[in-house]
């Protein structure tokens, strides 16, 4: 029987969760954070303990502008100073939110998650409230 990988959080998912968990108290939905880490601990980490592949390759998008083609490139460049295999970098479809891992050596690493609501840019940070 095949040894089940080891999951591992790196600081900026932990970091991302952070920001996850302020973006839905400012939202006045906090519950909504529990259940985010329910369904994690519960059924995503099993789900990826039982089948490491699950998620669909990240890289092989295929990039509809030079900004996501020249990001790719670059990704691909540091993704092979860990492994070749370009599909080790995969995404993980939840409801309300895209995760990102990487499997690499025996190990999974959760990378990235946000909320499909949340913004890429603060504007009340740039320009005040």
């Amino acid at each position: 029987m095949a040894k089940k990988p080891v999951v591992k959080f790196t600081a900026n998912f932990e970091r991302n969760l952070e920001g996850i968990e302020h973006f839905l108290t400012g939202a006045e939905a906090p519950q909504a954070f529990d259940n985010l880490l329910d369904e994690l601990l519960e059924t995503v980490i099993s789900n990826l303990e039982c089948f490491p592949e699950l998620g669909r390759p990240f890289v092989a998008r295929q990039p509809r502008s030079v900004e996501t083609t020249n990001a790719l490139a670059a990704l691909r460049t540091k993704l092979s100073a860990l492994t070749q295999d370009m599909d080790a970098l995969r995404e993980y479809v939840l409801k309300d939110y895209l995760l990102l891992y990487a499997l690499i050596g025996g190990a999974i690493y959760l990378l990235a998650i946000r909320h499909q609501r949340q913004l890429s840019f603060d504007f009340e940070g740039h320009w005040g409230s």
